[in-house]
């Protein structure tokens, strides 16, 4: 017999052509003519040379407040602006042409190789958290507890509609995260809309999930991270949680209240690298710590970064040689070794910055392609290009706007 989480499943055509509505998507001219940078293209057909550098080495999108701007990877240089909301959030989609902009109407595909900001949006009433791996882009709307899954490669072609999707609807609504397994199994968290206490996994068979595993031992689960041999982890106020191999592990922090909300993964090293918080009644956003996990050995062990070193969700990613880069308040990356938690390199990048007030609000944040890392400086209205094998900054862009969210076209996932 079906148990309680046995709900259907259905396959839809996503949202077709939905205009988003008080919203007002016209190209805008960059006027920006600060030494170093060049006013943007804004034909409706770009260059073909353009749209062939944009496909070979992908493309930057910053969004500020009112609008969202796509920039040139290599030279930085504004290519096309578009008016959005007065804050959104942006989310590679995986395919290496796309970005998904989250709105109050759900997630709006931006093409950045065109570049323009579509008609094509999936519907949801609190656009969250969007997940790129085995193949599939996984979006979650924490107004309705729905999962979405598009095939990555078939979202690269969308052009009149959005890809036919694979849908699941969680039994209450909540902040939640979901990612779709090489073996097609779905794993997602529990919650409702006032709190949240762990995950499952869930096997499609036609018109109807089954669950396979569950673990309700994780509070305030938050955030996931696909490690090397495909073990996932999801954070948790007091530790990790772990899926690998068809089964849940918890991961207790060495301290009451030991929160990781986000992982920093790289997916052929079994070390996850995430943020870690021991007070949460703590004013402001800044943390001194992290917590590496080892999935192959399951330890879990917090590491104090040194007093110079404070960073927010914005400021860790993973780079060259599975290496952690930490965007300091001072001003700098820290190049930290998960293997032994040791800070092994420093690049200065850009000026000493103060954490924000609210976590919405602009901040310096770093995102890695490859070898290079793209660094906002907000008080500048500036973004940096770094070269993270040198700790060389090859390019900068000065805008005329402050820049907030920032993501790269990521393909091959």
């Amino acid at each position: 017999m079906r148990n309680l989480y046995m709900l259907r499943q259905r396959s839809t055509r996503l949202g077709g052509i939905a205009l988003i509505a008080g919203m007002t998507l016209l190209a805008t001219a960059c006027a920006n003519t600060t030494p170093g940078s060049t006013t943007a293209d804004t034909s409706e057909t770009p260059r073909a040379s353009s749209k062939d550098s944009a496909e070979a080495h992908g493309r930057v999108a910053i969004s500020y407040p009112g609008g969202i701007s796509v920039l040139d990877s290599r030279t930085l240089e504004v290519v096309k602006k578009f008016d959005s909301e007065e804050f959104t959030r942006l989310n590679a989609a995986g395919d290496g042409r796309h970005v998904f902009v989250t709105t109050k109407a759900g997630f709006q595909l931006l093409d950045t190789v065109e570049p323009r900001l579509t008609d094509l949006r999936v519907d949801a009433t609190a656009a969250g958290h969007v997940v790129r791996h085995a193949g599939n882009t996984v979006l979650f709307d924490d107004g309705t507890g729905t999962t979405t899954i598009v095939k990555t490669d078939e979202l690269a072609k969308a052009e009149g509609a959005l890809p036919t999707a694979q849908t699941y609807k969680a039994e209450s609504a909540h902040h939640g995260v979901s990612i779709v397994l090489e073996d097609g199994k779905l794993l997602t968290t529990l919650g409702d809309k006032t709190s949240r206490n762990g995950a499952m996994a869930l096997e499609s068979h036609g018109d109807h999930w089954d669950k396979v595993a569950e673990s309700k031992e994780c509070p305030g689960i938050h955030g996931e991270g696909t490690a090397a041999d495909e073990a996932v982890i999801f954070g948790c106020e007091d530790g990790a949680l772990l899926y690998h191999h068809g089964k849940f592990e918890k991961f207790t922090a060495p301290d009451k209240y030991g929160r990781m909300g986000n992982a920093f993964v790289s997916e052929t090293s079994p070390i996850v690298v995430g943020d870690y918080k021991t007070d949460p009644d703590a004013e402001g956003y800044l943390l001194n710590s992290v917590a590496l996990i080892d999935t192959e050995k399951h330890t879990f062990n917090v590491v104090k970064l040194p007093e110079t070193v404070q960073y927010t969700f914005r400021d860790v990613a993973r780079g060259p040689g599975d290496l952690a880069y930490i965007l300091s308040t001072d001003g700098s990356i820290h190049v930290l070794d998960p293997k032994d938690g040791k800070i092994v390199k420093e690049f200065p990048v850009i000026k000493a910055w103060e954490g924000p007030a609210e976590w919405q609000d602009a901040h310096p944040a770093i995102v890695v392609n490859g070898n290079n890392a793209y660094v906002t400086e907000p008080a500048a209205n500036t973004v940096h290009s770094v070269d993270l094998t040198t700790g060389k900054v090859t390019a900068s862009s000065k805008l005329d706007v402050v820049p907030n969210e920032i993501a790269i076209t990521l393909g091959s996932h």
